[in-house]
């Protein structure tokens, strides 16, 4: 997470219980920056959810200023669905979600860091899986803006479900939006990003940047082979920006 470099507040991180909308406690990670603020950032993990990576990605956003809250969006799955070391079991649960709770359990992180740490404003990003859900999450009116970093514009065909939502159904209702995206990710082919750009065709407040070299999770895990570090840089200063306009 190194691309993401610290800012100038001192913050810290615990994992803490939010009551998601339908009442299921779920477990997320809260970030907060020394002496309060004022902004807030949903955080939207990747499939394999909250760990050590995103302790660390939260803990960074917090020391920019922000108070942090991000979910777990598997914690209704049966336990050999989370407990899972790979993400080959979520990634076959992904068709029960239910986009009702799922983005009911990023709204109830907005709500709880209005009331928790007294943000005036919350905003919500999200990355691979939690990238689409960031689009879908950006069209319900709670959050001030949002980015989707490599998020699905389509559903995949294995990942279709009778309350899992297409995020083109609702794209042209969103908040101001980034969507960062790999030329190279098979999840977002040209055709896809063709789409995104026609909805947004009239949207001057939502803006696509495409990295053409690049795969699919490019950004947030150093780990992954698909990392370019370079790219990584640029996109976190685009998202501060974007975050802090």
């Amino acid at each position: 997470m190194a691309e993401l470099t610290e800012g100038p507040k001192p913050a810290t991180v615990e994992r803490v219980v939010v009551t998601g909308l339908d009442g299921t406690p779920v477990d997320a990670i809260h970030a907060i920056p020394d002496g309060g603020a004022s902004t807030g950032v949903v955080v939207h993990p990747d499939i394999m959810g909250i760990r050590s990576l995103f302790d660390d990605l939260c803990r960074r956003l917090a020391t920019h200023g922000f108070a942090v809250a991000c979910p777990e969006p598997f914690v209704r799955a049966p336990d050999d669905v989370r407990g899972a070391a790979e993400p080959t079991e979520r990634m076959a649960y992904v068709g029960q979600l239910d986009d009702e709770q799922q983005l009911g359990d990023l709204t109830a992180g907005a709500d709880w860091l209005a009331e928790h740490d007294s943000v005036e404003r919350v905003h919500v990003i999200g990355f691979c899986m939690g990238g689409m859900q960031a689009l879908k999450a950006a069209a319900t009116g709670r959050f001030a803006r949002a980015v989707a970093f490599y998020g699905m514009i389509r559903l995949p065909d294995d990942w279709r479900g009778p309350r899992f939502r297409e995020p083109l159904d609702t794209i042209a209702d969103v908040c101001p939006t980034l969507a960062i995206l790999g030329g190279a990710d098979h999840f977002t082919p040209e055709p896809d990003i063709d789409a995104l750009r026609a909805a947004w065709r009239d949207r001057a407040d939502c803006e696509i940047v495409v990295y053409s070299e690049a795969e699919h999770g490019f950004v947030h895990a150093p780990e992954r082979p698909a990392h370019r570090a370079d790219d990584a840089a640029d996109v976190w200063r685009r998202t501060l920006t974007w975050l802090e306009s």
